[in-house]
């Protein structure tokens, strides 16, 4: 339950519907049990049971209640049956008995219909936080987890969770009130034959419990085969035409297949076991029934000390208990479900981010001097990608870093960005150490353009706008035209409001690539980085791309990490990467007269 209890802060904000649904509980549970007393009287009054009671009784003091109740009654049943006849007795008693019945399952609706609230809101806030925790959440975070988990964890879990919570409200609520007041009227009527009861519900309830003990861990394995299956779809659907071009359908309709499987099998032993739950408590409340009407009708057929009409009462009274005993096995099931449930939702809420700006971050929004990297040493794992690296890149200079792959050129890119931190050394803008600035303000400082155009299902203009939410129609077609983008946008039918269709999906790279950098120029950042801009796009497209960027950099600090090297000829410097160090650097002639290494890529990408 510990995992449970720590999903109980997302109630606090609905709790006027925690209070109004345990106060139409209770008086669901009250009447739930006096519809069943008040068929005493009735029954009395068709088997003409009734004790005849002329004198109106007087209450005696609390310790005559039970007594002072039954004469009440009586003194009524024999008042109208004296005055207005049996029939007319039958009638107000039928009339009383609709009424309470009425009244419970009012309280019912009543009860259910303020849940949804928090059932709803719930299961809301949950998702919205962590949809917001997965957004915070350092990158690095996600390159070690599957993606279609964590929609499951934010889908499936958290509609488990609120089920669950239905679940606990109803087993600490209305069902245990419910056989609380129920039992409370089978003592009212006979204390020896409930006394005889209380012998077999505790055998019952270590039955039922033995059956839902392994059901969380059985649930547990379920939530983290779906979250798989569905990061294979994720993972089919973003590489259909790489398995369609190597004919790999089988393979991954073999993987999601056996996947799919293993959640047939898992899902049918959880639904079986918690199916299980119902009819064993009932037939084990049977059970006790059919004890009751042996030890209870020898009773009324030969000691002679109870009633028929009253024994008759008290076996519904009895038969009202197994309703609520079987929605108390069913939650303690949902419980066990919604505690597996609650742990992969608090693996992702309670993760630390080690990204974040301090409390007493700085807030810059100019750039002034320059930006300057300190013997830094960073590694993803346990081998150092930069090492001892130190850069600086004045205010209006271009500083192009070149290199092989692998040579730590897109690493500075995320540690400039701090979507990573470094390991040991300092990243200073402005003299303010990154780690001391506000996250915020330190991305709104800095633009950048990816070798992979990432564009959203939406229209050009609200992919563009991403860094500027109240941009004019005016100034998006402003930032269209410095990116080189806006002589295809004016052909297409809707324009800046033509939608790009699934990442993009729509237009060619070199079309997706001018609106990242379109993007870049609406948010218009004293600081650009841009990170393998060009080395997917064709001649054509990286001519206009490359045009594009010219015109983005003017006045501008650029930070440009490049493959293709005809693209730098003109930064301030070049700087050469191997190996996470720095081999050479200098202008692109200084560079060439040294015939060292950079030399040496010009000349093999010149035979490419």
């Amino acid at each position: 339950m510990s995992s449970i209890k720590k999903i109980f802060p997302f109630i606090r904000p609905y709790k006027k519907y925690v209070y109004l649904n345990i106060f139409f509980n209770v008086f669901y549970a009250l009447f739930s049990a006096v519809s069943f007393v008040a068929l005493i009287p009735m029954l009395s009054v068709l088997f003409k049971e009734d004790n005849k009671i002329t004198t109106k009784p007087v209450f005696e003091g609390i310790e005559h209640f039970g007594d002072y109740v039954e004469n009440i009654m009586g003194y009524y049943i024999t008042h109208f049956n004296e005055t207005e006849g049996p029939q007319y007795t039958l009638l107000v008693m039928i009339t009383l008995i609709i009424t309470l019945f009425l009244l419970k399952n009012l309280c019912n609706y009543w009860a259910m219909y303020f849940i949804t609230f928090l059932r709803n809101g719930v299961l809301r806030d949950i998702r919205n936080a962590m949809y917001k925790k997965s957004v915070e959440l350092p990158i690095s975070y996600f390159s070690e987890k599957r993606k279609g988990d964590v929609i499951s964890r934010m889908t499936s879990d958290v509609l488990e969770i609120q089920h669950s919570f239905l679940s606990v409200l109803e087993l600490i609520v209305r069902e245990p009130l419910t056989i609380l007041f129920t039992i409370g009227a089978m003592f009212f009527i006979s204390v020896k034959l409930t006394l005889f009861v209380f012998i077999f519900i505790p055998i019952s309830g270590f039955i039922i419990s033995k059956v839902g003990k392994s059901l969380k861990k059985k649930s547990d394995k379920a939530a983290i085969e779906q979250g798989y299956f569905l990061s294979i779809i994720e993972e089919t659907l973003s590489g259909l035409k790489v398995i369609k071009g190597f004919n790999s359908e089988k393979v991954f309709q073999g993987k999601f297949t056996n996947s799919t499987d293993r959640f047939f099998h898992l899902n049918n032993k959880i639904l079986n076991r918690q199916n299980l739950s119902s009819p064993l408590s009932e037939f084990l409340g049977i059970l006790i029934i059919a004890v009751l009407l042996v030890y209870g009708g020898s009773m009324v057929l030969v000691e002679g000390t109870l009633s028929g009409a009253k024994f008759i009462g008290y076996m519904g009274l009895a038969y009202n208990i197994l309703t609520p005993a079987k929605a108390i096995s069913k939650a303690s099931y949902g419980v066990k479900k919604g505690e597996a449930a609650a742990e992969r939702i608090l693996e992702i809420l309670e993760q630390e981010n080690p990204i974040q700006s301090k409390k007493d971050a700085v807030h810059k929004s100019t750039f002034e001097s320059g930006i300057t990297l300190e013997n830094i040493n960073f590694r993803y794992e346990e081998e150092n990608v930069l090492k001892n690296f130190s850069l600086t890149v004045p205010k209006g200079k271009t500083v192009a870093l070149v290199g092989q792959s692998g040579s730590g050129k897109s690493t500075i890119a995320n540690l400039l960005t701090r979507f990573y931190d470094v390991n040991e050394g300092k990243i200073i803008i402005d003299n303010v150490d990154i780690k001391d600035m506000d996250l915020h303000s330190l991305r709104g400082l800095m633009g950048l353009v990816t070798q992979d155009s990432i564009l959203f299902n939406d229209t050009i203009k609200a992919n563009i706008a991403l860094g500027k939410l109240d941009a004019s129609d005016e100034e998006i077609i402003e930032a269209l035209k410095i990116a080189n983008a806006y002589e295809f946008v004016k052909d297409l039918p809707d324009g800046i409001y033509a939608n790009v269709g699934d990442s993009g999906n729509k237009l060619s790279g070199g079309q997706k690539q001018r609106l990242s950098i379109a993007r870049a120029v609406l948010k218009n950042p004293p600081i650009m980085i841009l990170d393998e801009a060009t080395s997917a796009l064709d001649t054509e497209s990286e001519r206009l791309v490359q045009q594009a960027l010219e015109n983005m950099m003017q006045n501008r600090t650029s930070v440009v990490i490049a493959h293709r090297l005809s693209t730098i000829q003109k930064a301030d410097m070049i700087v050469v990467m191997q190996k996470g160090e720095i081999v050479e650097q200098g202008t692109h002639d200084e560079l060439l007269a040294k015939s060292g290494t950079y030399s040496k890529l010009v000349t093999m990408q010149s035979f490419e």
